[in-house]
């Protein structure tokens, strides 16, 4: 079973859904128990960082999501959560990934927030984009975007290059929106399915 951690984010509906659609065992979970005790977990997430870190604490789950033993999908805030700190309300987050998460800059061509579908460029073989061609298309909203570095699995582009997916272990994250990426991002939810089988 996934557990999807219901941070009351508005995509949470959308993420078990789409499992659903794959024929995946993923429910909404916010005790802290079942979401240790789960294959894998899934921390979805839109809006402010600073919220969603304080309903995070709010529901005690900030202790058992940074001590998490089983593989971990975190999308758009999600991912950023992972991170230890976020520019946006000055936040300190889980510090599972090392980091700070800034503002994207803004420019011709490059409004900020960013919404819309681009080009996602795998840069380090993963499990995650197994069967995904290079250069596919995901669904992002964001304004802020995770630190480049050694965790880099995939980068895109608005103005600048930013990290589209991140990971460390059995840690990852995508910026993007999969459940909102028609194909490729139901591919990739299988395969995060497919890491937990292997674990």
């Amino acid at each position: 079973m996934i557990a999807i951690v219901d941070t009351g984010g508005a995509n949470i509906g959308s993420v078990a859904d789409a499992f659903a659609r794959l024929g995946i065992d993923a429910r909404l979970s916010a005790d802290p128990g079942e979401i240790e005790n789960a294959d894998g977990v899934v921390l979805p997430g839109v809006g402010a960082a600073a919220d969603s870190m304080s309903r995070i604490h709010a529901k005690g789950l900030a202790g058992t999501l940074r001590s998490l033993k089983r593989p971990v999908l975190g999308i758009c805030l999600g991912m950023q959560l992972l991170f230890e700190r976020s520019e946006e309300g000055g936040v300190d987050c889980l510090g599972i990934l090392p980091g700070t998460v800034k503002r994207l800059a803004s420019g011709p061509g490059a409004r900020v927030p960013h919404m819309g579908w681009n080009r996602v460029r795998v840069t380090v073989p993963s499990p995650l984009f197994d069967g995904i061609s290079d250069r596919a298309w995901f669904y992002f909203v964001h304004s802020y975007a995770a630190p480049e570095g050694e965790f880099t699995l995939a980068q895109s582009e608005h103005g600048t290059s930013f990290p589209a997916a991140v990971a460390r272990g059995g840690v990852f994250g995508v910026q993007f929106h999969p459940e909102r990426s028609g194909a490729d991002g139901a591919s990739l939810l299988k395969n995060f399915a497919e890491v937990l089988r292997c674990n």
